[in-house]
């Protein structure tokens, strides 16, 4: 008998431990089809509302933002590098790259749930920002990742050029600061129980276990 979870994934696609931590929970689901039956709906996070239009140098954004060094900067990255890699996910980050607001990106991630295509969308938007090194912002770069996701790119381009889920994305940034997520990802299951941070897919599937147990005992 399987134990049907309500996942709610609060992330934003610039983030890199979301990318990690989504490829992470994938692979535990797959490990866990004959016990969990998963409903997974994404929820919006900015890393940085306040970004200008065409971004920052992400080397000298993250090092101003944590009071590091470039050098640590540079071996955290390698580190995150890695971890994407053993969960299949492709980050070519380098000194070049660059910090973007991603607002856009997460009204589109609200349509495609619409749509049905969420979890779709996400990934390649995951994809755009970190493999490719796109503007998550950029309006052509949007609706071409729509498209990869298997959306329609011409009504992607109609939802970008409005105000369209605007709102959307505003109320349920603060209703999830409100509930207390300031980290992302943030992983909540079945509204109670809370997953925080990039795991592995062995710590997902041993936490998922859990709650699905109790779950099924009560």
């Amino acid at each position: 008998m399987t134990q049907k979870l309500k996942i709610d994934f609060v992330s934003d696609v610039a983030c890199p431990w979301c990318a990690i931590g989504l490829g992470g929970l994938e692979a535990a689901l797959g490990n866990l089809e004959s016990v969990i039956e998963a409903e997974i709906t994404f929820h919006p996070f900015e890393l940085n509302p306040g970004m200008a239009p065409r971004g920052e140098n992400a080397l000298e954004h993250i090092a101003s933002k944590y009071g590091i060094s470039f050098d640590q900067v540079r071996e955290n990255r390698a580190r995150i590098r890695d971890r994407a890699a053993e969960v299949g996910f492709t980050m070519n980050t380098s000194d070049a790259s660059r910090a973007y607001n991603t607002f856009d990106a997460h009204r589109l991630i609200a349509w495609a749930g619409e749509k049905g295509r969420q979890l779709a969308m996400k990934q390649q938007l995951f994809a755009l920002f970190f493999t490719h090194q796109l503007d998550p912002g950029d309006p052509d770069a949007l609706a071409a990742a729509a498209e990869a996701a298997g959306l329609d790119a011409s009504d992607a381009r109609e939802v970008l050029a409005s105000d369209q889920y605007a709102e959307q994305v505003r109320s349920e940034e603060t209703l999830w600061r409100e509930r207390g997520v300031s980290s992302v990802p943030a992983v909540v299951i079945g509204g109670r129980y809370l997953i925080s941070g990039g795991q592995p897919p062995e710590e997902y599937e041993r936490q998922l276990r859990g709650i699905a147990a109790k779950l099924l005992n009560e």
